[in-house]
C-alpha cells in the first residue's frame, strides 16, 4: 500500500505558482537599425500545471501587466503604453495559453501557443528549458526553474508605429525577441506529496 501511494504521489501532476521576486519577462528591439533597446515588464504572474509523467499534458499559463513595462526612459515608457504601441488602458494585460507541450532532449521544450497583446490573439511557439528535478530551499520551499525565447513579428499584432529614416530603414524594427525566467513554486499540497513521494521509495 505504502509503495503504491508513494508511485501514485509521484506521478501526480503538480501545481507550480511562478515566484513574481524571481520572475522577469524581458524583450529587445532593434532601434534606427544599429542598436538595441531592452525593456520588461515588472508585473508577471504564471502558473504551471506541470505532469511529469507525460510533459504533453503539460500547460503553462502566463499574465503581465501591460502598464508595468520599464525601459528605463519614462518618456519612452509612456508612449509604449500609449495607442501607438500597447495601448494599456484599453488593452491592460498581455497573456500567453499553452496547449501544446513537446519534449525534445533533455530539459529542452517546445511550448505552442495563443499569445493575447494588444487585444489581439495570435499563435506563437517558445523555445524552453525547464528543469524537471526541484531544489529545496532553505525557507521550506521546493522550487523549479524555467526559462522561455521566442521570436516574433510586433505587426502581427497591430503593433504597427514606426518612422522611416532619411538613410533608409525605420526607427523600431519588426522584430522583437522575447526572453522570459520564472522561479516556480510548489503549492504547498505539492509540495507536502513530493516529500511524501521522496521519503517512501
Amino acid at each position: 500500500m505504502t509503495l503504491v501511494l508513494a508511485a501514485l504521489f509521484a506521478a501526480a501532476p503538480l501545481t507550480l505558482e511562478g515566484d513574481p521576486a524571481h520572475t522577469s519577462a524581458g524583450f529587445s528591439v532593434k532601434h534606427m537599425v544599429v542598436t538595441t533597446v531592452r525593456g520588461e515588464f515588472t508585473k508577471v504572474h504564471s502558473t504551471l500545471h506541470w505532469d511529469r509523467e507525460d510533459p504533453a499534458k503539460s500547460t503553462v499559463e502566463m499574465k503581465i501587466d501591460t502598464g508595468s513595462i520599464n525601459t528605463n526612459n519614462e518618456k519612452r515608457d509612456a508612449h509604449l503604453k500609449s495607442p501607438d504601441f500597447f495601448d494599456a488602458p484599453r488593452c491592460p494585460e498581455i497573456t500567453f495559453k499553452s496547449n501544446k507541450v513537446e519534449k525534445e532532449s533533455g530539459d529542452k521544450y517546445k511550448v505552442t501557443g495563443d499569445l493575447t497583446m494588444h487585444c489581439t490573439t495570435r499563435p506563437v511557439t517558445l523555445d524552453v528549458a525547464f528543469t524537471d528535478q526541484p531544489v529545496k530551499t532553505p525557507f521550506g520551499t521546493t522550487i523549479y526553474a524555467a526559462s522561455a525565447s521566442g521570436k516574433l513579428k510586433r505587426s502581427d499584432w497591430g503593433l504597427n508605429w514606426n518612422k522611416t529614416l532619411e538613410s533608409g530603414g525605420v526607427i523600431v524594427s519588426d522584430e522583437v525577441k522575447l526572453d522570459v525566467d520564472v522561479e516556480y513554486i510548489a503549492k504547498p499540497g505539492d509540495a507536502k506529496k513530493e516529500a511524501q513521494a521522496e521519503t517512501k521509495k
